[in-house]
C-alpha cells in the first residue's frame, strides 16, 4: 500500500471515529456512479456533502445525517447480477435537500454548469426542481412552503 492510500485510509478511520459521525445515526443511500472522482467532486463542490471515505472504485460522503454511498463500476456494488443485468446510475428514485432560498439555489447552479432535468414546480407543499448528477443521478432540491 502507498503512502498516500494509508494517509487517506488514517483519515478516513479518524472522521468515523469522531463522536459526532457515527454511521448507526445515519440514513444511507447507495447511488451508482460512472466516474467515483468526479461524483465527489460533484457533491462536495455543489452540495456542500463532506467525504468520509475516497477509494478509486468507492466514496462515501456526508450532509447532515445523510450518507451518500458512491459506488462506480468496479465496486462490488457495480457487479452484474447473477442473470447478467448490470446495476447502473440515472433512474428517478432520488435524495431529497432542503434549501431556504430555491431560485438562488438554482442560479448559482446553473452558473456552475449543474444540469436540471426541469424548472422549478411549484405544489401546496413548496417548490422543487431536479438536477443530476455527473452520472445522471436525481437529486431535488426542495423549498417548504410557507405556512400562514
Amino acid at each position: 500500500m502507498t503512502a498516500g492510500a494509508e494517509e487517506c485510509r488514517r483519515r478516513s478511520r479518524e472522521k468515523w471515529e469522531k463522536p459526532t459521525i457515527d454511521p448507526r445515526e445515519m440514513v444511507s443511500v447507495r447511488y451508482l456512479v460512472d466516474n467515483v472522482d468526479d461524483a465527489v467532486a460533484f457533491y462536495t463542490t455543489h452540495l456542500g456533502f463532506e467525504v468520509l471515505n475516497h477509494f478509486p472504485p468507492f466514496a462515501d460522503v456526508a450532509r447532515g445525517r445523510l450518507r451518500l454511498l458512491l459506488s462506480g463500476p468496479t465496486s462490488s456494488a457495480g457487479r452484474a447480477m447473477p442473470d447478467g443485468a448490470r446495476p447502473g446510475p440515472g433512474g428517478w428514485n432520488r435524495i431529497h435537500l432542503i434549501v431556504e432560498d430555491i431560485g438562488a439555489e438554482v442560479a448559482r447552479l446553473r452558473a456552475a454548469g449543474v444540469q436540471f432535468r426541469n424548472d422549478i414546480l411549484e405544489g401546496p407543499g413548496g417548490k422543487q426542481i431536479l438536477l443530476q448528477d455527473p452520472s445522471g443521478n436525481v437529486v431535488e432540491l426542495f423549498q417548504p412552503a410557507v405556512l400562514q
